[in-house]
C-alpha cells in the first residue's frame, strides 16, 4: 500500500511542481486562440473550460489506463513507481505540448505540424505511422467494448458470438455517424456526461478495494532484481512494460486528440489544467485500476496467465463490486471509455489517409470511399483476434507499440519546436529518445520465439536489440536538435504562427486543419 500511495503523491505533486515548470518553458500569454481568432462554427468554437477538460479526459482516456494497467501490473509493484514518473516526466509533457503547439499554429494536427517542423519527407513518414497506429486503435477500441458488452455482468447467460458481432456492428454505426457531425453538436454535449461516469467508475473500484489495499505488493530497492523479472511469462520489463501500459505513462494517441480541444480553448493560460492536468488524472485512474489488477491476481491467481484483459476486468468488477447495479455502471463506464476514444481515432484515421492520398473530403462519396475499406480492415483484425486464443493480447501489444511510436512522432515535433525557439528542449528530447528506444527495441527483439504468438518483428538477440535501439535513439535525438537549430537560424521563421503557404506549400494537408471531425 505504501508504494501505491507514493505513486499517487508523485502524480499530484508532479502537477503542481514539474507541471508549472513545463508551463514556464512554453510561456502561455494573452494572444488569441484559434476559437477566437479564426472561428469556423464547426471545429474552432468556444466551449467552457470545464467542458474542455472533460472532453480532453474522455478523448485521451480510452481503455489503456484500465486494461493496459491491469495487464501491466503483472510486472509487479514497480508499476506503481514507473507509471507516475513516466506520466509526470513524459506523458503529461507530451500532451501539454501537443495541445499548446497546436494552439499557437491555428489548431493544426500532428501531420500538418510535422510538415512545418520536420519537413515534407518526414511528415509523410509520420502520417503513414499514424495511419497504421490509428487502424489498430480503431480495432482495439471496437473489439474491447463489444467484448465487454458480451459478458455475464451485462447480459447474464445470453453471452454468445452473435451478440458480440451485433455489438461490433452497433459500435461501428455510432463511429460512422459521429464522423459527420460537428464537435459542438455531439462531442460537446455528451462527453461531459461520460467524463463524470468515467470518474465515478474509477472511484467505485477504489472504494471497493480500499479495505484490501494492505494486500498490495511493495517495491523496494533491495528486491529490484526480482521486480525486473516478475512477469509470469518472463517478459522483460524493457521494452514490454512500456508497450503493455498503452496509456497512463505516455500515449501517442493523445497527440491526435489534443488539437480538438486546442481549437475550443479561450485562453492559453488554461492549457496546463486541460492538457497536462487531464493526463495526470488519467495517471490516477491508471493507478486505481493497477491496484485493482494486483488485488484480483491475489484473489484469483489463475487469471494471471492465459486470461484476456476483458476477462480479467470482468472478474475484477464482479468481485470488488458484487452489487449488480453498481458493477453494471462501472462496466458501462469502461465501455464508454473505449467508444469515446474509438470514434475520434477512426475520424482521425479517415482524414489522415485523405491527406496521404490527396483525396479531398468535401463530398460524402469520397468520405465513403475511405470509410468503408477502413471499417472493413478493422473488422478483419477483430475477426482474427477473436479466432486466436492469444489474439487479444497479441493485438494489444502491437496496438500499444504503434501507439508509443505515435508518441515519438509527436515528441519529435515538440523537440524541434522548442529548439527552434531556443527554449529548454531537453524536457521533450529525453522522453522522445527514451520512447524511441522502447519502440525500436520492441520491434527488433519481438518474434514468435521471443514473444508467444507475435507475428511481426526482427527476432534479434535481446542484448543486440538493446544496443541497436540505443544507437538509433541517440541518432534520432541528434537529428532533431540539428533540425531545430537550422530553423532557429532561418530569417522570418515563426514557430508560433501558422502560414498556410509557407508551412504547407503545395500539399493536401490544409483541407482538414483538424484531422478530427469535419473535412
Amino acid at each position: 500500500m505504501i508504494t501505491f500511495l507514493i505513486g499517487i503523491a508523485i502524480l499530484i505533486g508532479g502537477y503542481f511542481t514539474y507541471g508549472k515548470f513545463v508551463e514556464r518553458v512554453f510561456g502561455p500569454d494573452d494572444r488569441k486562440t484559434p476559437a477566437l481568432e479564426n472561428p469556423d462554427g464547426v471545429d474552432r468554437v468556444v466551449l467552457p473550460h470545464w467542458k474542455n477538460m472533460l472532453i480532453q479526459l474522455l478523448n485521451i482516456a480510452g481503455i489503456g489506463p484500465v486494461i493496459g494497467v491491469i495487464l501491466g501490473i503483472k510486472f509487479g509493484a514497480i508499476v506503481f513507481i514507473l507509471l507516475p514518473l513516466g506520466n509526470v516526466l513524459g506523458g503529461a509533457v507530451h500532451d501539454y505540448f501537443s495541445g499548446m503547439v497546436s494552439i499557437r499554429n491555428n489548431g493544426m494536427n500532428v501531420p500538418a505540424l510535422s510538415r512545418k517542423f520536420l519537413g515534407k519527407g518526414p511528415s509523410k513518414v509520420v502520417m503513414s505511422l499514424i495511419a497504421i497506429a490509428l487502424i489498430l486503435v480503431g480495432a482495439v477500441f471496437t473489439n474491447t467494448p463489444a467484448a465487454l458488452i458480451n459478458t455475464p455482468i451485462l447480459v447474464g447467460s445470453h453471452v454468445s458470438p452473435t451478440l458480440f458481432w451485433i455489438a461490433v456492428a452497433c459500435i461501428f454505426a455510432y463511429y460512422f455517424i459521429s464522423t459527420f457531425f460537428p464537435i459542438d453538436k455531439i462531442i460537446g454535449r455528451i462527453y461531459p456526461i461520460f467524463g463524470g461516469l468515467l470518474i465515478l467508475a474509477s472511484l467505485g473500484i477504489l472504494i471497493g478495494i480500499a479495505p484490501q489495499l494492505n494486500v498490495l505488493d511493495e517495491f523496494s530497492l533491495s528486491d529490484i532484481a526480482s521486480n525486473f523479472n516478475k512477469h509470469p511469462t518472463h517478459q522483460p520489463i524493457i521494452p514490454m512494460l512500456f508497450v503493455t501500459i498503452a496509456c497512463g505513462i505516455i500515449s501517442g494517441f493523445h497527440s491526435t486528440q489534443s488539437p480538438i480541444v486546442a481549437r475550443t480553448e479561450v485562453t492559453e493560460k488554461t492549457g496546463r489544467q486541460t492538457f497536462y492536468g487531464m493526463m495526470i488524472i488519467e495517471g490516477l485512474i491508471g493507478m486505481i485500476w493497477a491496484a485493482g489488477g494486483m488485488f484480483i491476481y491475489h484473489q484469483m491467481p489463475e487469471l494471471i496467465t492465459g486470461a484476456s484483459g476483458v476477462k480479467i476486468l470482468s472478474e475484477l468488477v464482479h468481485t470488488v463490486i458484487p452489487f449488480a447495479p453498481v458493477s453494471i455502471l462501472v462496466v458501462v463506464g469502461v465501455i464508454i471509455l473505449a467508444i469515446t476514444s474509438g470514434d475520434t481515432s477512426l475520424r482521425s484515421l479517415r482524414l489522415t489517409i485523405a491527406e496521404l492520398t490527396g483525396l479531398e473530403q468535401t463530398s460524402v462519396r469520397n468520405r465513403l470511399i475511405l470509410t468503408i475499406p477502413m471499417f472493413a480492415i478493422c473488422a478483419l483484425i477483430i475477426l482474427w483476434s477473436n479466432m486466436n486464443k492469444d489474439g487479444f493480447n497479441i493485438l494489444w501489444n502491437y496496438f500499444s507499440w504503434a501507439n508509443q511510436l505515435m508518441a515519438v512522432c509527436s515528441l519529435c515535433v515538440t523537440v524541434v519546436y522548442l529548439r527552434s525557439k531556443k527554449k529548454n528542449f531537453w524536457i521533450a528530447l529525453l522522453p522522445c529518445m527514451f520512447m524511441a528506444f522502447i519502440t525500436f527495441d520492441y520491434i527488433l527483439w519481438v518474434s514468435p520465439e521471443n514473444l508467444k504468438g507475435a507475428p511481426l518483428g526482427f527476432g534479434l538477440d535481446y542484448k543486440t536489440a538493446l544496443v541497436i535501439a540505443i544507437h538509433d535513439a541517440v541518432i534520432l535525438g541528434f537529428l532533431l536538435c540539428t533540425r531545430g537549430k537550422v530553423l532557429s537560424q532561418m530569417e522570418n521563421y515563426d514557430a508560433d504562427h501558422w502560414d498556410k503557404k509557407r508551412d504547407l506549400g503545395k500539399t493536401n494537408l490544409e483541407p482538414s486543419p483538424l484531422n478530427t471531425t469535419r473535412p
